[in-house]
């Protein structure tokens, strides 16, 4: 067998052929190996997923090391630059571009599915004045599945194709409504006769104009950046959603879980770590310290390298180009100045250059979101509504995959063994 690992175990000094498929073998090849027949097999420990397949996939393609994302095999470049948002999201839904009727329905019952039913918003009015958006989002996520009990159904190809409809067309609703909640203002119906990102902007920041006309400008650039988070391969909450799914329950739990997920700052908050650290550094003249600040460890480089990508994230480079758009349209935020010329020694030093140090999606888009005057804490919002398509698309697959179970990982157990339980009336004497 060519395509094969050969291992020796030195316990027993027998060997073991292993076949390579794609890449990779199989853990249940290596749980054969045992140093006794009464022994349990090994098991690959690895903290993170670090160097684990999960599932195979065909959703989105990463070269980390060339720079390059495509999902179903279109580069990212083009999809950013001639497609829309709606357009990748049937894209990572069906798995091929949309022909001209194809894509009018699908725009039709997205924009047709975008109000929510009366009593989520009662829900959504119950949370306290200062909630966090993201937790407003992933509460209100998972109630839909209180509104559509018949989504648990998974198994039907017609049900689950209505759900992702659903879930699309809702989000940013949620979303919307979220931030207006934390502001005080009252909640936005959708406009149906707006595009869905134009749509969105109307819901966030309408107020008594009869109608919300949004810079195409804005527009475009917002659309631009749910596009770019529309999926990425295995992260932590497309894992999540895949997790929560494999138990079979409906996509709107799972897409939940994906909320969740990216609720933490090591997932979704990078962009607002990126505008702290731009803060703290305040001027251009401050950036020399800083990065000798960086390099003997007493500061945090925010926005730069990736687990992934080990040459400039794709992402940022078309978000850079985004970012002269919006600013003509708001003006530039003095941050920017500051951004720049932080990238441009990062790229030229050695120091950033060895450790394959490069931008990040999250460098820019932080700046951008901060121009259309969002909070800090709805920039994640942001990007789990242009992330959803990606987590349904990721879900979609998985229940249609034979291979895939319930997960349910290996441990390695650390505590005790064997005690002997002591009666209460001996130990508390």
């Amino acid at each position: 067998m060519t395509d094969s690992l050969t291992v020796r175990d030195n316990r027993t000094g027998q060997e073991y052929e292993v076949p390579i498929l794609d890449g990779t073998i199989r853990a249940a090849d290596i749980g054969k190996i045992r140093s006794g027949e009464d022994e349990p097999g090994l098991a690959v420990y690895d903290p993170g997923f670090v160097n684990t397949a999960s599932c195979r996939s065909s959703v989105t393609f990463i070269d980390g090391d060339k720079g390059v994302l495509e999902y179903r095999g279109y580069p990212i470049e083009q999809l950013a630059e001639q497609s829309n948002f709606l357009e990748v999201a049937y894209l990572l839904v069906h798995g091929s571009l949309p022909s001209k009727d194809e894509y009018d329905q699908w725009v039709h019952n997205i924009t047709y599915h975008t109000f929510v039913h009366e009593n989520v918003k009662g829900f959504m009015e119950g949370f306290r004045y200062d909630a966090h958006p993201m937790g407003m989002l992933m509460a209100s996520v998972g109630a839909l599945s209180t509104f559509y009990p018949e989504s648990r159904n998974i198994s039907d190809a017609d049900n689950r194709a209505i759900q992702i409809i659903r879930m699309i067309a809702k989000m940013p609703t949620l979303g919307a409504w979220s931030f207006r909640h934390a502001q005080g203002k009252p909640y936005v119906y959708p406009d149906n006769a707006l595009s869905y990102t134009e749509n969105f902007l109307s819901m966030l920041f309408k107020m008594s104009e009869p109608k919300y006309e949004a810079d195409p400008r804005l527009v475009k650039a917002l659309d631009t950046l749910f596009i770019l988070h529309a999926d990425h391969e295995q992260n932590a909450s497309a894992n999540a959603v895949r997790s929560v799914g494999s138990t079979q329950v409906d996509p709107y739990s799972a897409v939940a879980a994906g909320v969740g997920a990216l609720y933490g700052p090591l997932h979704g908050g990078a962009n607002e770590a990126v505008l702290r650290m731009l803060k703290r550094i305040g001027s251009k003249s401050e950036i020399p310290a800083f990065i000798e600040g960086v390099k003997n460890g007493n500061e945090r480089l925010m926005g730069f390298g990736h687990r992934v990508y080990k040459n400039y994230d794709p992402r940022a480079k078309i978000i850079k180009k985004a970012c002269d758009d919006v600013f003509e349209v708001t003006g530039v935020n003095p941050l920017l100045e500051i951004a720049q010329e932080l990238e441009k020694i990062a790229l030229e030093d050695e120091y950033f250059v060895k450790r394959k140090l490069y931008p990040n999606v999250d460098f820019y888009s932080g700046l951008i979101y901060e121009a259309f005057q969002f909070p800090p804490e709805m920039f994640t919002v942001l990007f789990a509504i242009g992330r959803t398509p990606g987590w349904l698309a990721q879900w979609l697959e998985l229940t249609q995959d034979k291979e895939q179970k319930i997960a349910r990982p290996k441990q390695i157990y650390t505590g005790s063994r064997g005690l002997t339980y002591t009666p209460t009336d001996q130990r508390w004497v």
